[in-house]
């Protein structure tokens, strides 16, 4: 679209008259060039083509001279507001850059246009809006509270205009976004009336026949209403009069909307609402008086007609969190009508009428709510310091700094608390995805379950089916919930490992064939160190005593029973030590070596759990109280402590000329705690046609150790598994446990 055809002749007249009224409002706030400056920024959208026509036909220029007005004239705001608000199209259609517009205009004005970009992508993520969380996510996203402010006046702006629309579907989609995200944030700012407004056109367009219906039924009653108020203000006017206050008052229907509202909460129809209008009392007073003149009415009032105590509202002693400042009373009048009466002065009249707007030009009122009203009563507090109106400009907003706004990939939108992490999401979406969560994606970046959650993040969550709780994400979460889905699933697989612990004990010792004997195991279990048998099988499945210090216990205690001399009383030298002749030594060709074969039998060998061995080490037999040695590697970390103890029960080791069967043994990896890494590694292996038998991973503070367990019959292997893993692109270091 071009400049000649960008305007309509009708559109032209239009734009050349707000330019006069938009010039007029803001000449004495305006800078001498900006005016310029402001028509050259749109002639050069509008000739790029950039600037296009909103879903209703209409032109974004006129719509920003029409909503700088109302922002203007109606709320009272300055030179950044109004001049965000005629560069926004310019800005938000890309024909100019928002480090472009602080040059030529300065900080506040780029600040305000930095908020509305933000929500317009606000926006871009999610279309649900009929909910307090995303008013709250708005109020944060716009970081100004000019940014809200504008909206506002913006949205009034449409809903004033979109009556005769054929667009009926948009006119819906917007006026249900006027009742529930703009009206709702106008009445937390104290903008009554714009509040009001919005409302009623929202009903107008939602609601058509109601809205009629009550518009019809009121006009019907006007006459009527008119003349019985004129009866009840004459004798308060005389009065006051005499009492020698200064006043004006007026009757004032309420809204159609607040109407509709209470015949359905009331379920009648108007004629059941009784109190349709009200009367205000509006005070000229000195402020040092304002509030003894309030009450000085309130008691010529009441003396006059009798007053519904349960009806008063007393906002003179405590304030509205949004400044809004009066005294309501409900009094019978004549023919025994309820009538509302608000009595409050001209400054309070002006707050109700302008909202925070207002406050700009008188002292604010603290107050000591929560969320948005906390973050309105500091704002009120700051201008208690500085009446000047450039104390707004400066004002950037900080709201709500206990909570987080999260998305879903899909658009739904979810509180947390402020600090909650990636993996809190996960178990706030469901039970399941927390358990298995390894990560997300925020935007198109990985990250790991530890990170923290920013307002407007849009987080997809990442699982792995292998994935289980692990103790220290109770230090990761926030949420209480998270909390308790990760105790309780620790709790399920420690009773699930304590079973899988016994099955493997029974089965252990049903293959040594040792008899399975209650009194014995429950001597052995206190014989350990254990008072209560489940801590004692959630020791064995997790791993803090060995199934063979478990046998080795029980076959000694079991002996010990049958009245045996127990083997625990080491020889006082090692030449008393004397092995029993096997063919073993026959094949060790006479020497006192153990050849390690998995195919002999008769010799009653393992692999020490501590160390691991596989073919190719240099190893060395130890013989267990038992009876039974264990093979250790001769660098085992517990090698120097068996040798110095029990130096007669050490005997020499040699693997067999051939390889035997595989054997378990334990990688440490430490590398960075990136997403994929893990998979990485666990891929070589299984090239490697390597049998992966178990995996533990732990993060912290960006990196992660962990352990592996896989099966490899000899060291060459493993050398070379090594050397591979290392290669893996974040490990930082692997090696043999």
């Amino acid at each position: 679209m071009t400049k000649d055809n960008f305007f309509t002749a009708e559109e032209k007249t239009q734009i050349t008259d707000l330019y006069k009224q938009l010039y007029t409002v803001s000449k004495d706030v305006l800078l001498p060039n900006d005016d310029q400056k402001v028509r050259f920024y749109i002639r050069e959208a509008i000739e790029k083509g950039l600037l296009q026509r909103d879903s209703f036909d209409l032109n974004p220029i006129i719509n920003d001279c029409e909503t700088a007005l109302i922002v203007a004239e109606e709320i009272g705001m300055n030179r950044p507001s109004i001049l965000g608000v005629m560069l926004s199209g310019v800005v938000l259609s890309g024909a100019a850059s928002v480090e472009e517009i602080k040059k030529d205009f300065g900080e506040d004005v780029a600040n305000i246009l930095h908020g509305m970009l933000r929500i317009r992508d606000l926006y871009a993520k999610s279309a649900t809006v009929e909910s307090e969380n995303f008013r709250s996510l708005l109020v944060t996203f716009a970081e100004d509270l000019r940014v809200i402010l504008i909206m506002i006046a913006n949205r009034v702006l449409i809903m004033r205009k979109i009556k005769d629309t054929p667009y009926v579907e948009a006119q819906r989609k917007v006026s249900m976004e006027a009742a529930y995200l703009y009206a709702p944030l106008a009445h937390k700012l104290g903008l009554y009336k714009l509040k009001s407004e919005l409302e009623d056109l929202s009903l107008k367009y939602l609601e058509h026949d109601a809205y009629y219906h009550i518009k019809e039924k009121l006009n019907e009653t006007k006459r009527s209403r008119d003349a019985y108020i004129e009866r009840f203000i004459r004798p308060i006017d005389e009065k006051l009069c005499a009492a020698g206050l200064k006043f004006h008052m007026k009757g004032r229907t309420k809204s159609i909307h607040s109407i509709w509202q209470k015949m359905k909460k009331q379920q009648v129809d108007i004629e059941g609402v009784y109190d349709l209008f009200a009367i205000r009392i509006i005070l000229d007073s000195q402020p040092e008086r304002e509030k003894q003149d309030c009450w000085q009415v309130f008691s010529i009032i009441t003396d006059m007609y009798q007053s519904n105590p349960k009806r008063m509202r007393d906002w003179l002693s405590v304030p509205k969190s949004n400044g809004y400042e009066s005294l309501h009373i409900t009094v019978l009048g004549p023919d025994q009508k309820w009538v509302e009466v608000q009595i409050r002065t001209e400054r309070m009249d002006d707050i109700a009428e302008h909202g925070l707007a207002a406050h700009w030009r008188y002292k604010g009122i603290k107050s000591g709510q929560n969320g948005i009203e906390e973050w309105l009563a500091n704002v009120r507090g700051a201008l208690e310091t500085n009446d000047d109106m450039q104390l707004m400009d400066q004002f950037r907003m900080d709201l709500v700094e206990d909570e987080v706004f999260v998305f879903t990939p899909r658009g739904d939108l979810f509180k947390l608390p402020a600090g909650a992490t990636v993996l809190d999401f996960a178990y706030t979406i469901h039970t399941k995805v927390g358990n298995s969560c390894v990560g997300a994606k925020i935007g198109n970046k990985n990250v790991t379950i530890r990170q923290k959650l920013q307002s407007g993040d849009q987080v997809e969550i990442l699982t792995n089916a292998n994935q289980t709780p692990k103790q220290d994400w109770l230090n990761i979460v926030q949420t209480s919930k998270a909390k308790n889905k990760i105790r309780q699933s620790l709790k399920e697989m420690e009773s699930k490992q304590a079973l899988m612990a016994k099955e493997e004990l029974e089965r252990k010792l049903k293959n040594r064939k040792l008899e399975y004997n209650e009194p014995t195991l429950m001597h052995t279990i206190t014989k350990l160190g254990y008072r209560i048998v489940t801590e004692f099988y959630a020791a064995l499945g997790s791993g803090t005593i060995t199934m063979d210090q478990v046998l080795e216990t029980y076959a000694a205690q079991l002996r010990h029973n049958k009245g045996e001399e127990e083997r625990t009383t080491p020889a006082t030298s090692a030449q008393e030590f004397v092995m029993q002749e096997t063919d073993n030594k026959k094949l060790a060709g006479g020497e006192d070596v153990i050849v390690i074969d998995q195919e002999l039998k008769g010799l009653d060998f393992q692999m020490a759990r501590c160390c691991q061995p596989v073919y190719g080490d240099d190893v060395f037999g130890f013989v267990t109280s038992g009876g039974g040695i264990k093979i250790h590697r001769e660098d085992c970390p517990n090698a120097p402590q068996l040798r110095a103890r029990f130096g007669y029960r050490i005997v020499k080791a040699r693997w067999a000329g051939k390889r035997g069967s595989q054997y378990p043994i334990t990688l440490r990896i430490v590398g960075n705690d990136d997403l994929g890494i893990v998979n990485n590694i666990t891929s070589i292996i299984s090239k490697e046609g390597i049998l992966l038998r178990s995996i533990s991973i732990d993060s912290h503070d960006g990196l992660f150790s962990g352990t592996l367990t896989v099966m490899l019959d000899d060291t060459s292997r493993l050398q070379q598994l090594l050397k591979k893993i290392k290669t893996v692109k974040g490990v930082k270091n692997v090696s043999r446990s």
